[in-house]
């Protein structure tokens, strides 16, 4: 009779890093990166509404848009993220709103907390487990997650703008941010 191993897919990696990172501070005068994807609109309008508010918090913002990852051009936007990750000074991934999107939300989020820079992903709620099992799995237990409401896609523009308005200061508490050095100090 043969004998077979059978693999545990459930199990824990050995080498973890349950640190958050560091907070992003004051956001004055830093570079704020945000991570889309091609399919989620609602994520566009979100960091649209987002970036005025780190703007008007005088930091600067920059996007980076995920698109075929698999072969030359999954090479070459590899070396498309690392390049933009030594531009910018926080990063914004999103959105974690299906299997495969929170997937590479996650992967692109654990590059770029494994750069040293605050990073935090963004998920809906639905996707909310599955993104800290991901980036547990992907050895950064502790990689920040803000949680959005589902579903939001389906919904329009107006529908959107108030769920960002609605969850723009949670974004600032779980990136351990503050818009001015005087909130800093309060």
């Amino acid at each position: 009779m043969a004998l077979i191993k059978v693999l545990d897919p459930t199990a824990k990696r050995l080498e973890d890093n349950a640190s958050p990172g560091p907070d992003a501070g004051v956001l004055a005068g830093k570079r704020i990166g945000f991570r889309l994807d091609q399919i989620w609109r609602c994520w566009d309008w979100i960091s649209e509404n987002w970036e005025q508010k780190f703007r008007d918090a005088g930091a600067e913002v920059s996007y980076w848009r995920s698109t075929n990852r698999s072969g030359e051009e999954g090479e070459e936007q590899a070396r498309s993220l690392d390049a933009w990750l030594k531009t910018v000074d926080i990063v914004i991934s999103g959105l974690a709103n299906c299997g495969s999107c929170t997937g590479w939300t996650i992967r692109d989020a654990i590059a770029a907390a494994n750069t040293g820079v605050p990073t935090v992903a963004v998920a809906t709620k639905n996707f909310e487990d599955f993104a800290h099992e991901l980036a547990a799995r992907g050895g950064r237990s502790g990689l920040r997650v803000h949680v959005l409401p589902y579903p939001l896609n389906e919904l329009s523009r107006e529908e959107v703008e108030p769920v960002a308005e609605a969850y723009f200061e949670g974004l600032l508490t779980v990136m351990g941010a503050s818009l001015t050095a005087e909130e800093k100090a309060a």
